[in-house]
């Protein structure tokens, strides 16, 4: 599913910037922002500067997150919690073996991995210790891939002031006040100067931050699911009530999701 609200915000950003440049003049304002060489500064320098600071195992990850960001994967952890409270039924009423079964027919690889656990009779410390140091390592590789959006925010706006010290420089080396034509050179060496740091600004706060925002977010969704596998698991192990179980899980919700299921719950019963 797209993101909508991102997509539209994003768009409303920069036809407020556009609109803002064009005010009654119209496009022949709109193009006084448009340099090559500015773009070719910003731009290239941003991702070029950008990628030499990462691996190439973190550099070929900017796509999916590209598309994490546009069309973010639904976590939906009240699911996560049903799942759990089933599981923990199937092996009340069935025992812990019967849980294999509901293994081979999980599609979520974490919670898959976390009911074979429960059925090789494990002990709940081990478990623990398990699915700890593998929500642990997500989140290292996640925070490492999400690094590389922090760091272009950073880039972008600092490859906007090398643009404006390439076009002080050059404003102040071509000046020559014996020379009819240095202020047509004046003027374009200043604009060059002070457009750089505009694109720098729009890429840093238009771009990079709200997408590196995003991706920590759908990465705090899935810790959030993880979790509530990893405590469901252990309330198998160490044979806890179903209902128990759920009351448990749902408090781990955000608290809108645990009133909507609470009343959900009380609508059912009456």
């Amino acid at each position: 599913m797209l993101n909508i609200s991102g997509i539209i915000s994003l768009v409303a950003a920069l036809g407020l910037i556009v609109y803002g440049i064009m005010g009654d003049q119209g496009l022949s304002r709109l193009m006084n922002f448009y340099d090559f060489a500015s773009v070719m500064i910003v731009v290239g320098g941003s991702f070029a500067a950008t990628i030499f600071s990462f691996p190439w195992s973190v550099v070929s990850k900017v796509p999916k997150m590209l598309s994490i960001a546009f069309k973010p994967p639904k976590f939906k952890p009240e699911k996560y919690v049903e799942d759990m409270v089933e599981y923990c039924k199937t092996a009340r009423m069935k025992g812990i073996l019967a849980l294999e079964e509901a293994a081979n027919q999980c599609t979520d690889p974490f919670m898959k991995s976390s009911l074979m656990l429960i059925v090789d009779a494990n002990d709940s410390e081990k478990v623990r210790s398990m699915l700890d140091d593998a929500i642990n390592n997500m989140c290292e590789r996640h925070d490492a891939n999400a690094a590389i959006w922090s760091r272009a925010s950073a880039v972008a706006p600092a490859m906007g002031m090398i643009g404006t010290l390439v076009g002080l420089v050059n404003m102040l080396k071509e000046m020559d006040p014996t020379d009819p034509d240095s202020a047509a050179l004046l003027g374009m060496n200043m604009s060059t100067a002070l457009i750089t740091t505009f694109y720098g600004c729009i890429l840093a706060h238009c771009f990079f931050t709200p997408i590196g925002m995003l991706v920590q977010a759908s990465h705090a969704d899935e810790v959030l699911c993880m979790s509530i596998v990893e405590e469901g698991t252990l309330a198998i192990i160490s044979g806890a009530n179903p209902r128990y179980v759920e009351e448990k899980l749902k408090m781990m919700l955000p608290t809108n999701g645990a009133k909507k299921k609470g009343k959900k719950g009380k609508e059912e019963a009456a």
